[in-house]
């Protein structure tokens, strides 16, 4: 990355260091729900239950950030993750393992809102799918390191073990604050009318190419979660040590590095409708199949593979609800988006719990193929062209590299993005 890009380098770092830190916690709380006994069912509702205050919190916390400045969720984020996952540590229910996990998702949420607000403000429109491709790579190294770092302080002692990897996860979460100085570029205040011109959330979701990144999103999100929250469970039923698993799961997301280092060319390739559709579709397949009791190297073929389709959706939907949304509401669209997640980190692990109660652990991971490939069909549709041209932000052309002087749409003195 270039120097004029170095709030970009540090966002990245500060997202890797804080994903980390949740992607250890994951695995670690699901760990820790085992050793107190928990079932598969309550490992879905615990699961669950990290989305459940972000789904409500997403859209107020968007509001403030459309208008105000994004670095104090950043800083606030990193209190929350460090504080839920440093007492999820010391839980001795199940209940206190479920709150301080909804805690931890909650200091999630407020770290992305502020870290993709930053995003959509700074970059140009020529920018924007390679700068949201270079920040996820901060999760992508969060989440390859994370669960190795799980799988590595995670032994026989399941309890005191997975105890410890909850107090790794939250040391972990506070370094994230050292790349946070300055992180946001000063801008004047809106002006107070502008500031209370707020468009409907109604409006947002009938902008059309929303609705279409929310789904892209949610499904994609909801398979990697379901990843994290079940692998661990298939693995102990298999034999398979956490300490593998967790190489399991980094080997997905090491995929999903690569993915993210090669979007630019494959966007050139392929265009973002076909690119988006494929990837959708070729990670349903894949994750149906890990209900098959392949082998050990299979499994590992199989996530690696579906961790570089995966990697498409995230991003790409992040640029696609940027251009679609109205200019003043940019971060709460995003906040939109990621309730969608949230929604789907309830109710996918809710769901894959009850289906793996009756069905058995791998069984949640077909639902999980059926909703990539309903994403597939969603991300054709929403291209489609309407009667007054390609839809809004849904267009396969990525777009020219806006005039040298001009000004960004994300570089407003109001800090609307």
């Amino acid at each position: 990355m270039s120097s004029s890009r170095g709030w970009l380098l540090r966002l990245v770092i500060a997202f890797a260091f804080a994903q980390g830190a949740v992607s250890m916690a994951r695995p670690a709380v699901s760990y820790r729900a085992l050793a107190l006994g928990a079932d598969e069912r309550a490992i879905g509702v615990i699961a669950g239950v990290y989305a459940l205050l972000p789904l409500f919190a997403a859209v107020p916390l968007g509001r403030r950030t459309d208008h105000g400045r994004c670095a104090p969720l950043l800083t606030a984020g990193v209190a929350l993750i460090a504080g839920g996952c440093a007492l999820g540590g010391t839980a001795g229910s199940l209940g206190a393992v479920a709150a301080w996990s909804g805690v931890t998702g909650l200091g999630h949420l407020c770290f992305v809102i502020g870290a993709q607000s930053i995003v959509a403000r700074r970059s140009a429109p020529a920018e924007q799918d390679r700068n949201f491709g270079h920040f996820t790579i901060g999760a992508s190294l969060g989440q390859l390191a994370g669960p190795l770092a799980a799988g590595a302080v995670i032994g026989g002692d399941m309890g005191r073990t997975s105890a410890l990897a909850l107090h790794v996860s939250a040391a972990v979460a506070a370094v994230a604050l050292t790349s946070l100085w300055r992180i946001e570029a000063r801008t004047r205040p809106a002006p107070r009318a502008e500031q209370q011109a707020k468009v409907p959330v109604r409006g947002i979701l009938r902008t059309r190419g929303v609705p279409a990144g929310i789904f892209v999103s949610l499904a994609v999100l909801s398979a990697t979660d379901i990843l994290t929250a079940y692998l661990p469970v298939v693995g102990e039923q298999r034999g398979i040590a956490p300490a593998v698993v967790g190489g399991l799961l980094s080997l997905r997301a090491a995929a999903t590095i690569a993915c993210r280092l090669a979007m630019g060319p494959m966007l050139r390739l392929m265009g973002r409708t076909a690119l988006l559709a494929t990837t959708c579709l070729a990670g349903g397949v894949l994750c149906a199949a890990l209900a098959l009791p392949v082998p050990l190297w299979g499994l590992a073929a199989m996530l690696a593979v579906l961790g570089f389709c995966l990697g498409v959706g995230q991003p790409l939907s992040m640029t696609t609800v940027v251009r679609a949304a109205p200019e003043q509401a940019r971060s709460t669209a995003l906040a939109l988006r990621l309730t969608g997640n949230r929604l789907g980190q309830v109710a996918a692990p809710a769901g894959a719990g009850l289906v793996a109660g009756v069905a058995g652990a791998a069984a949640p991971f077909v639902v999980l193929g059926v909703l990539l490939a309903a994403s597939a069909g969603v991300a054709v549709r929403a291209s489609r062209p309407t009667r007054g041209g390609p839809p809004r932000g849904a267009s396969d052309d990525v777009p020219a590299a806006a005039p040298q002087g001009a000004p960004s749409p994300g570089r407003h003195t109001s800090g609307i993005g």
